[in-house]
């Protein structure tokens, strides 16, 4: 799901959730199919409750449209798995509600179960508050759901998946679900 569904009126995602599509997504995602949601379609999955939390204005109250470097947290997803640990990648962003927030017992739960896959970093991997383009909640860019089926990733994978257009880091969240789905359907 994704692309400023239904004008982000009231605020971004909060309509679409209830789209009649959104009914066969939810189907799906508890039956243990993966689902993606890039960018809206992160803030999508969280409102329709298939992801923790929610995604707020970006603390500059801007829109942001650039290059951001993330650190992989976690490699051992359908979505990662072409990834290592501590790895760092160069992904767009194009967002003006992209700030990740929870509250601290969610943070918690997700920190505990591993769950965040993505956060803002320095080109050398740090976490830092100025490597941290929107101020989402411990610099987080994307996590799963608590049986890892369910990914939303605020940066733009999609969007550099060729080098010949700038890059292909993102190609490597598609090799790791194309990976997964080769191996299970083997």
């Amino acid at each position: 799901p994704g692309g400023f569904s239904y004008g982000d009126y009231l605020r971004s995602g909060a309509i679409a959730r209830f789209s009649p599509i959104m009914q066969d997504v939810v189907r799906f995602a508890e039956a243990g199919g993966l689902v993606f949601g890039i960018c809206n379609g992160f803030q999508i999955l969280c409102e329709a409750g298939l992801l923790p939390g929610t995604l707020m204005r970006n603390d500059s109250l801007r829109f942001i449209c650039k290059e951001t470097t993330l650190r992989v947290e976690n490699a051992d997803t359908p979505f990662t798995s072409a990834c290592t640990e501590g790895q760092v990648v160069t992904i767009p962003l194009s967002h003006g509600e992209g700030r990740y927030y929870a509250d601290d017992e969610v943070l918690n739960r997700i920190e505990r179960n591993d769950q965040v896959l993505f956060r803002y970093s320095t080109s050398d991997g740090a976490v830092t508050d100025d490597a941290n383009p929107n101020g989402s909640v411990h610099g987080i860019a994307g996590l799963v759901n608590d049986v890892g089926t369910v990914c939303g990733l605020m940066p733009h994978p999609e969007r550099c998946v060729e080098s010949l257009l700038g890059g292909d880091d993102g190609r490597l969240i598609f090799e790791s679900l194309l990976n997964h789905v080769s191996a299970v359907a083997a």
